[in-house]
């Protein structure tokens, strides 16, 4: 996806979110009637009688038929994708929307003129039942794009998101293979020693967090002063969200560019982020320690750090078992798990070698994934050359 800043008028603004609002209307409906399905029920209707439905609807409601018919439509082939994703067990089964999150609808059978470049800065794109919207023309618009989304996040910035699958990052040919560590400290550690670390809210920023949630605390529900902390709240909090996202898309270019094989441990992000808090009758231990353990992991990037790895080198990220990665030696092999000293020191009871403990880890993540790929004497990012005799196959006589 190629998502670039709209910069609508106070008229449009309101149009976009009418769009949004019917969006979130026909897919809310969805979601109720899949609600009401029990065993021994008919079964909810599928996409072409919801829109069937649809039609109905727009026929007796005036509101809903001054929207644009390809708006509700396509919330509607989205809630359809939504459930085949959670049938096919890759994402969680479609829940309700709100007003202030998620906020989007997305638009189909886009014409080439109907996004055009005014000046060198700024362009336009054009949007049923609004018009022309200015967009900021960060980059070139990927050529043939047939579809696009319009979003609006928590700080009220709108977006625009063509439907365009770039070219993935070549392999320098090099057969340079380096291992990830990552970490809260230390954001992102690699194998030839260098440490990265994601950018976050500065000092003042942060404290000017703290006190806005405060005062939030204090305000009363439904109040416009607990609307303006909100929206106070979610701008700070989306300047912290930009630059880790910033930082996550040229740290994965640059490991692209540089090896052809990037090795990663195969964590389980959710399951290590989930809270402590228990229930009433068996809570949890240390939850606050365990919270803000959870935001430390968040606020690095592992997981999106690693998925536009997989989107920019696909085939060439190695994802291997965390088991004993940061307790082995790089230099022997010896796992020790009282080898390292400190978060950051690791010294070997064995060899005595000594370094920083998250450069070890990630060098026995390169070293695990040199042997992963080339087992059979094959070369590491195409199929094996020499594969290992099978005793099953040979023959008997």
């Amino acid at each position: 996806m190629s998502r670039y800043r709209l910069q609508p008028t106070p008229a449009q603004e309101a149009a976009l979110a009418v769009h949004c609002g019917h969006a979130r209307f026909v897919w809310n409906l969805a979601v109720e009637q899949h609600a009401h399905w029990k065993p021994g029920r008919k079964s909810a209707p599928g996409l072409l009688e919801q829109c069937r439905q649809l039609t109905e609807a727009r026929a007796e409601c005036a509101w809903l038929r001054a929207g644009s018919i390809i708006v509700q439509q396509q919330a509607l082939r989205d809630f359809a994708q939504a459930m085949a994703n959670f049938f096919g067990k890759t994402h969680r089964r479609p829940t309700w929307r709100r007003r202030g999150r998620s906020e989007g609808f997305r638009i189909v059978g886009v014409k080439p003129g109907d996004v055009r470049r005014l000046s060198r800065k700024v362009g336009e794109v054009k949007v049923p039942k609004v018009g022309w919207v200015r967009l900021r023309w960060s980059r070139a618009v990927p050529v043939g794009v047939k579809s696009y989304r319009v979003t609006c996040d928590r700080a009220g910035r709108w977006h625009v998101a063509f439907a365009a699958v770039p070219e993935p990052i070549g392999a320098p040919g090099t057969d340079a293979v380096v291992g990830v560590d990552r970490g809260v400290t230390v954001s992102a550690a690699l194998s030839t020693g260098e440490l990265l670390i994601a950018p976050t809210l500065k000092d003042s920023e942060k404290a000017r967090l703290l006190r806005l949630q405060r005062r939030l605390a204090r305000a009363r529900r439904g109040s416009k002063r607990r609307s303006r902390v909100k929206s106070a709240i979610a701008k700070l909090t989306a300047r912290g969200i930009d630059r880790r996202k910033d930082w996550v898309e040229k740290i994965s270019t640059t490991l692209a560019r540089r090896f052809d094989v990037i090795a990663v441990e195969d964590l389980n992000i959710r399951g290590m982020t989930r809270s402590a808090k228990g229930t009433p009758q068996t809570p949890g231990r240390n939850v606050r320690q365990k919270a803000a353990l959870n935001r430390g992991i968040l606020a690095a990037g592992w997981g999106r750090l690693v998925e536009r790895l997989e989107h920019k080198a696909p085939g060439r990220v190695v994802k291997i078992n965390p088991a004993y990665t940061s307790q082995r030696c790089s230099a022997c092999g010896i796992a020790d798990r009282r080898a390292r000293e400190s978060q950051a020191a690791y010294r070997c009871r064995s060899c005595g070698y000594a370094g920083n403990a998250d450069v070890n880890a990630a060098r026995n993540i390169a070293h695990a994934a040199g042997h992963a790929v080339s087992a059979r004497g094959g070369p590491p990012l195409g199929e094996p050359a020499n594969r290992e005799p099978q005793r099953d196959l040979l023959p008997v006589g």
